[in-house]
């Protein structure tokens, strides 16, 4: 798969060092932030970044993920908000205004409780494949348990075993199997190819294991009531983590929001059909500067 070059950039939060890519554009326009998924770094957004062109595109990796270390506060859901106003905040002080900002999957349930703790900091929102559904409950509860387990297990065995657990190649590849849906073989060819790259390149066990509990601990609708700013949503009809159902609920209650339904995929719009969601998410931000 072509991607679009970009490069590298280091963005000094206080003491915090954050990792990030930078996709060149228009630069009179608002650049966007996008915030990965769980496990990924910015690779996973790479398609996406690389097919909007009108504008910059800013990619971190997160706290804990790629090269970016863990947040000394931890991997809590408190401590990915506050690190991620702060991120926006230098971005908006640099660029002289401030990010779109785009959230997929985890990095959805971040960027909700973000704009719901700091509307003036988030003026509009893009959640793709956002987490609308309690892990813990509903057909995927007993799956859920079992990598919570495996999470946590990883996170007590000592140093090797653990690592050698979380990075298992053929678990890696279990789960990409189970998220892809696309019969373009060269696609999944592509999709396990990044997983195997880089869904083990986590920083710790111990911030892993609490990412992944904040992961299934939060959903976007814990804040519905408070996203009043517009909202664009991007899903998969066939989305078996964030099922469409509470997807179009979740919608339904968000005063001023946009629906963009794919068909035929499931949790990987970022990879399975990211030209459709560049050009949704190209189409809304237009309409704000």
């Amino acid at each position: 798969m072509r991607t679009r070059p970009s490069h590298r950039i280091e963005l000094r939060l206080g003491c915090h060092t954050t990792a990030a890519w930078v996709y060149p554009g228009d630069p009179e326009r608002r650049p966007l932030l996008m915030v990965h998924g769980f496990r990924g770094d910015h690779h996973g957004m790479d398609l996406i970044a690389g097919d909007i062109r009108d504008r910059e595109v800013i990619v971190p990796d997160l706290p804990g993920f790629g090269r970016t270390p863990p947040l000394e506060s931890g991997s809590g859901l408190r401590s990915f908000v506050d690190y991620l106003f702060a991120l926006g905040t230098e971005i908006g002080r640099q660029r002289q205004a401030k990010p779109i900002v785009v959230g997929h999957s985890f990095g959805s349930i971040l960027v909700s409780h973000l704009a719901a703790s700091h509307p003036e900091a988030v003026p509009e929102l893009v959640l793709i494949n956002p987490i609308t559904s309690p892990a813990l409950e509903g057909s995927a509860r007993f799956l859920t348990a079992l990598t919570r387990v495996y999470y946590s297990l990883g996170a007590r065995l000592p140093e090797r075993p653990g690592r050698a657990l979380l990075s298992n190649r053929l678990i890696v590849r279990a789960m990409s199997e189970v998220m892809a849906t696309t019969s373009d073989a060269g696609l999944r060819r592509y999709v396990h190819d990044q997983h195997d790259r880089h869904f083990s390149s986590f920083a710790d066990r111990q911030s892993l294991a609490q990412a992944y509990a904040t992961s299934i601990a939060h959903t976007v609708t814990e804040v519905a009531a408070e996203l009043t700013m517009p909202v664009l949503v991007i899903a998969g009809d066939r989305d078996s983590i964030a099922p469409i159902g509470p997807t179009r609920d979740f919608v339904s209650r968000l005063p001023e929001a946009e629906l963009v339904e794919l068909a035929g995929v499931g949790h990987l719009v970022h990879y399975e059909r990211s030209a459709e969601a560049a050009s949704a998410i190209m189409g809304f931000s237009a309409k704000r500067g």
